[in-house]
């Protein structure tokens, strides 16, 4: 299993931006699919984007469409999650998430990712 370590939360104000950062440990980490769960307090974890193992293949909840954007640069074995025009329903705690499948396509369901970082606090304030 690799090792993910996310950073770039904070408190910001509705209709700015933040960019997250998924860092693993292990080259391993090139080959995997990675997604970005949120989940808020009392609600359920929810995929916010996915990446396929080469970047090639992207996913977006429905929720964040047009506003967020993943990425990945395997030289530096960090995916990215640049959020704009951020809202105060996008506060949560977001984690990234890989699966253990080399040179995988993304997948949305949670149950299919195998390793879990800590998680970043996004608090959006109106």
């Amino acid at each position: 299993q690799v090792q993910l370590v996310e950073s770039g939360g904070g408190l910001v104000q509705a209709g700015t931006s933040l960019r997250l950062s998924c860092t693993a440990s292990g080259r391993a980490f090139t080959l995997y699919p990675i997604g970005w769960f949120r989940q808020a307090p009392g609600k359920e974890r929810e995929v916010v984007a996915a990446i396929s193992w080469n970047g090639a293949g992207t996913y977006y909840g429905d929720s964040v469409k047009g506003r967020f954007a993943i990425s990945r640069d395997n030289d530096k074995n960090t995916v990215y999650l640049q959020m704009n025009s951020l809202k105060p329903e996008d506060t949560a705690v977001y984690f990234c998430a890989a699966r253990n499948a080399v040179g995988g396509n993304w997948v949305t369901s949670a149950l299919l990712y195998d390793s879990w970082g800590q998680g970043t606090q996004v608090t959006v304030s109106s």
